[in-house]
């Protein structure tokens, strides 16, 4: 694993500047001003610091439409793309006022007239029109969503490569599943996989979870210690390289007391996988995927049944709690979705299974090939 910080590839970071620059010609926005961790790497190509949690808007990077040109917050060189110069860095400042200078200073400042924002506080509400005095501010997060949720080719190579990661460190939490094992053991057991493939940043928080035999969703054991006939759920999500890559898995452990109800169980997993893949079409709509959980009689769940995959979410975010907008949210060719299956049976547990789908022009591919106990088992 390499210490040294290096910037993204110069065809990815191009790729992914070139859709924004494209998607603020159509908005007709002069100058982006972002915040957002994601949105600043994708469009410089430079790694940022880890940020768990949220926090307020600050002036991180800039891009100016009519020369392509960007302006980035950085202490350092390191890891800074060679198209970035050194005179387009600028420092960290806790007075607000001098982040202002620095913006009324950008090419193109004092005669712009849409700059746009991907979020923001009142505080630089008030202060940016002292930098863009001709301005309209517009909300341009709409444009950088736009402009992530088709994936370039680089960017499937980079989520192949996430994923990859994420599937070792599966592999090597099932080689640890036997009855008597704890959930934490079994996270360990992924984390430390996931660590020795140079990821050190888990995109999730629990990799194991023994599934409920008396409640669809509640957690399943109070010691969290697997015991024979438990369905144990497995996930592991990367981040490697800026992307998110998630996969899931659920396996049954020693002896169950009725295999067939079992078998009866990944059987439905199944079924409902395959109208799941089948709703994964280009120019259907994200409400298609809620919908394949009805065709299979089989109740939603709690979690979102899809997500965009990317540099972290991604849209859409396809769940039962936003029907409205999933209904109005067209599934298209490059999109990538971390799809999710779930079903449950009172006394026996829940299967539960995660799968990185690329939306491609004649279908889906499913990009994760990690086995699973069902088609383990129709194949014996």
């Amino acid at each position: 694993m390499g210490t040294e910080i290096l910037p993204d590839p110069k065809a990815l970071r191009s790729g992914r500047r070139d859709r924004v620059l494209a998607q603020m010609a159509a908005a007709d926005i002069d100058i982006l001003v972002l915040g957002r961790q994601a949105n600043v790497r994708y469009v410089t190509g430079a790694p940022q610091l880890w940020v768990a949690g949220t926090r307020p808007f600050g002036p991180i990077c800039e891009v100016v439409r009519s020369t392509g040109e960007i302006h980035l917050n950085s202490t350092w060189d390191e890891g800074i793309p060679d198209e970035i110069s050194h005179d387009h860095l600028y420092g960290l400042a806790w007075n607000p006022m001098t982040l202002i200078d620095v913006l009324g200073k950008l090419p193109g400042a004092a005669t712009a007239r849409r700059v746009g924002t991907d979020s923001l506080t009142p505080t630089f509400a008030q202060l940016l029109p002292m930098a863009f005095p001709n301005a309209e501010l517009v909300d341009a997060e709409p444009e950088l969503r736009a402009a992530r949720r088709i994936k370039t080719a680089d960017e499937i190579t980079v989520l192949r490569g996430a994923f990859g990661v994420a599937e070792r460190a599966l592999d090597a939490a099932r080689a640890e599943l036997a009855p008597g094992v704890t959930e934490q053991s079994l996270t360990g057991a992924l984390l430390e996989a996931m660590a020795a493939g140079g990821v050190t940043t888990p995109a999730t928080q629990d990799g194991a979870w023994i599934t409920p035999k008396d409640h669809s969703w509640r957690r399943g054991s109070i010691d969290g210690r697997v015991a024979d006939g438990d369905l144990v759920a497995l996930s592991a999500g990367a981040l490697a390289d800026g992307y998110v890559g998630e996969v899931g898995r659920t396996w049954p452990v020693g002896e169950a007391a009725d295999v067939a109800e079992v078998q009866a169980l990944f059987r439905r997993s199944n079924e409902l996988w395959e109208r799941l893949i089948d709703a994964c079409r280009p120019g259907g709509v994200a409400s298609d995927l809620l919908q394949a959980y009805e065709a299979a009689g089989e109740p939603l769940p709690a979690t979102p049944v899809a997500h965009g995959l990317g540099l972290g979410f991604d849209p859409p975010v396809v769940s039962a709690d936003l029907p409205a907008t999933c209904a109005q949210e067209r599934l298209e060719p490059g999109m990538v979705l971390a799809v999710t299956g779930y079903v449950w049976r009172a006394g026996i547990g829940a299967v539960f299974t995660r799968d990185a789908v690329l939306i491609g022009d004649d279908g889906a591919e499913v990009l994760t090939s990690s086995p699973t106990y069902g088609a383990v088992e129709a194949t014996a």
